[in-house]
């Protein structure tokens, strides 16, 4: 399958970034000279690069190409006439003012699939205006809901709106290939961040239409459902104990040698201890915060109750089980040598993903790309690339 991706930054590059996990052939393009601003982006930049760059280009061809000039519209419908896919996330309308919206490109490619990432969507009085992923976390109702009660909503750390967008986008795809394979025809996958977002919210909507509940933030604990929480022990340490099932609150009461907490009225069943919610995390933080973490673990492990550590990459990278399903993997890279990146996924039995190569550099790939699928001579990509077209 090849794809062809345009566009910049997250929402649809992480689209294509996961169909080229799974051997897809995505073929990049950026920009002359600056190319995408993803190369530029991240916290910590060793030697002046991104360390982002390198994973959400990961397995793509990189060509350079104007697409604000005629002769570099041509080339990409040159290009976009032999492949599978296409993955734009420019504002809705851009595409069509350069003669690239799907009636045009579907003359030549009936076949092609093609997947539009955007803010609002490419419908709707919201559509033309532009979408990044945080304003669409806070209309998808993710942001109002995250973070302590006390403080203003928060960001989750991640670029989820974009990465949630991004991964609806992906099995869009695929299923409008599937559908292809079937019909012959391809169609326009619509992908709005603002949705993705919706698409995770539960029951959010009726909680608030049929019963008047407007879901506020909590914090760290599930409301309703205990106990769930973050809770403390005596080496400094942070465990998360989920122990919200009747049978499994029972394990968690024997394994803290108080067994009659499971038949004492406030706690013995789901609905009692969601009523009684704090006075539960209350009696759990004094009995943790008595014990280091390692003796925790393993007395939860023993009870079978569900337990784990608050990870960041330093215990991920430290981890057993990380390293024994290679949900790390380290790949070579030109400047940072081993460059560790999350694997895969998902795990696939028969036809499992990898990853091949990090993110290429700036037009690494446009002579070869320009050549083997679009059949132009060696003086012809000297003229577009002395005209500043690539």
């Amino acid at each position: 399958m090849r794809v062809i991706e345009f566009g910049s930054l997250l929402a649809g590059p992480f689209c294509s970034q996961l169909l080229a996990d799974f051997g897809a052939d995505v073929i990049k393009c950026e920009p002359p000279r600056q190319g995408d601003p993803m190369r530029e982006w991240g916290q910590e930049k060793p030697h002046g690069k991104s360390l982002w760059w390198p994973i959400v280009a990961r397995n793509k061809k990189s060509i350079t190409v104007d697409l604000r000039t005629p002769e570099g519209q041509t080339v990409a419908r040159q290009l976009i006439a032999q492949s599978d896919v296409v993955v734009e996330n420019f504002r809705p309308g851009t595409m069509e003012r350069w003669g690239l919206g799907y009636e045009d490109l579907s003359a030549d490619n009936p076949g092609l699939v093609m997947v539009r990432v955007s803010g609002f969507g490419q419908t709707g009085p919201y559509s033309s205006r532009p979408g990044y992923g945080s304003v669409g976390e806070a209309m998808g109702g993710l942001r109002y809901v995250v973070g302590d009660p006390q403080t203003p909503p928060s960001r989750v750390g991640v670029s989820l709106g974009d990465s949630l967008a991004g991964t609806f986008a992906a099995l869009g795809a695929v299923m409008a290939l599937r559908v292809r394979d079937q019909s012959g025809r391809g169609q326009v996958v619509d992908s709005a961040i603002y949705e993705a977002v919706l698409a995770m919210m539960e029951s959010l909507l009726p909680e608030y239409t049929l019963g008047g509940h407007v879901r506020e933030r909590t914090g760290a604990i599930l409301p309703n459902i205990a106990p769930s929480n973050v809770y403390p022990t005596r080496d400094g340490g942070l465990l998360l104990i989920a122990a919200n099932q009747d049978t499994v609150f029972r394990r968690l009461a024997s394994a803290m040698g108080m067994t009659e907490l499971s038949t004492d009225a406030r706690f013995a069943t789901h609905a009692a201890r969601g009523r009684h919610q704090v006075e539960l995390d209350a009696i759990i933080a004094e009995w943790s915060g008595r014990h280091d973490t390692e003796d925790l673990m393993a007395v939860m492990i023993k009870h079978d109750v569900p337990v784990g550590r608050v990870y960041r990459a330093p215990e991920m990278l430290h981890d057993e089980h990380f390293a024994a399903r290679e949900a790390i993997v380290r790949v070579d890279h030109p400047e940072f040598g081993e460059f560790p990146m999350q694997n895969v996924v998902p795990r696939l039995s028969r036809t499992p993903g990898r990853v091949k190569w990090t993110g290429p550099r700036l037009g690494e790939h446009t002579d070869q790309v320009l050549t083997d699928i679009v059949g132009l001579a060696k003086s012809e990509i000297n003229e577009l690339r002395a005209s500043g077209v690539i």
